[in-house]
């Protein structure tokens, strides 16, 4: 609306001219998402509250999580509200990568709310039927793949490679497949990593600040030929969501804190992860993310080792996964394990970057 609006009026009013550079389109984004954060939570937190739509403790989790019992659940819906009226406000709407980012956030979403409110209803851990879940969450991965495929062009399919220069893995209609995986996967590894409080939350707002500085370089020509990386003119608009991803998050952040007011279910998480893969494939980083978002692989593959292992020989190679129920098990305190997780996915956002310059 900001941009649409106003900036049209700068050439009667100087002042609105500065609604035409994306750095403070990105800012002010930044700014309206962390406020309107601080102002809904509160009052949504008391009508979850009231309404006792608590997160489900499973039963066979670690037994430090049973003082959780009560902790309302779905925080995720207001980052995802927040984030549509900010991109409303300072976002351009003619950008097709932000449509297609607004309909990801919106359809995975859907999905998560749906499972969340299964869960609330049954009074159990599970929610929607997990091959269920997987079918809708392939099909709208699809949609979304399809369309930045096409948006793309020419130069669908092609693939950067992290610290290689003048490179590019082009897998052409395979492209397709490789991004509802990517898509899809990260969808569920968020999901599986929102285990702990503000550990889903604090990485992702890495991630989503990562991705904002990577979005607004390659959307800069003189920054981008500098780099000798893909000017992608779409992209730079990336970034304006980011920061309207990364303040709602922050807001968050301050109530999903140990001990958390509210958890940021499946509903947020399922919606987070899938935008985290889309905008790895809009900005052409599908494989950097996997270096940025490394904590999320890790407490992926420690589900898929156990369950292989167990299948396989009988036997665990954790004593309880994900990765971080391992550490918790081993007697790491909740605050630790987090800060430590923290620590790590900032030392893999400083790698993913420095590949810039690297290679």
């Amino acid at each position: 609306m900001l941009y649409h609006i106003l900036y049209p009026l700068s050439k009667y009013v100087t002042f609105f001219n500065v609604f035409g550079y994306i750095t403070v389109r990105a800012a002010t984004a930044f700014v309206i998402s962390f406020i309107l954060s601080l102002v809904l939570f509160p009052p949504f937190i008391r009508k979850m509250k009231a309404w006792k739509a608590s997160q489900i403790i499973r039963t066979d989790g670690p037994e430090s999580h049973l003082i959780k019992v009560g902790t309302p659940t779905m925080g995720g819906l207001v980052v995802i509200v927040v984030a549509i009226i900010t991109m409303v406000l300072c976002g351009n709407l003619s950008n097709l990568y932000i449509l297609v980012l607004l309909f990801c956030t919106i359809s995975f979403g859907i999905i998560g709310m749906i499972d969340d409110f299964l869960k609330l209803s049954k009074k159990s851990s599970d929610g929607l039927h997990a091959k269920f879940k997987l079918i809708s969450q392939i099909i709208l991965a699809l949609i979304v793949t399809l369309c930045i495929y096409f948006i793309m062009g020419k130069s669908a399919g092609e693939i950067s490679i992290p610290f290689v220069k003048s490179f590019k893995l082009d897998i052409s209609i395979f492209y397709i497949p490789f991004g509802v995986f990517l898509i899809t996967g990260f969808s569920n590894a968020v999901n599986l990593t929102d285990g702990l409080d503000g550990l889903a939350g604090g990485l992702l707002m890495l991630v989503f600040a990562t991705f904002g500085l990577l979005s607004y370089i390659f959307g800069h020509k003189e920054i981008a030929d500098y780099l000798l990386v893909d000017y992608l003119p779409q992209a730079s608009e990336v970034l304006v969501y980011c920061f309207a991803m990364l303040g709602g998050l922050i807001g968050f952040l301050w109530f999903n804190s140990h001990p958390a007011d509210i958890f940021m279910g499946d509903t947020g998480s399922l919606s987070f992860g899938g935008i985290i893969g889309t905008i790895a494939m809009m900005i052409r980083q599908e494989f950097l993310l996997g270096i940025v978002g490394g904590v999320f692989v890790a407490e992926t593959l420690s589900v898929i080792i156990q369950v292989i292992s167990y299948k396989r020989t009988g036997k665990r190679v954790f004593l309880m996964a994900p990765l971080h129920h391992h550490f918790e098990l081993k007697g790491w305190h909740e605050s630790k394990i987090i800060t430590r997780f923290w620590i790590i996915g900032a030392i893999l956002a400083v790698v993913a970057l420095s590949s810039l310059k690297l290679r």
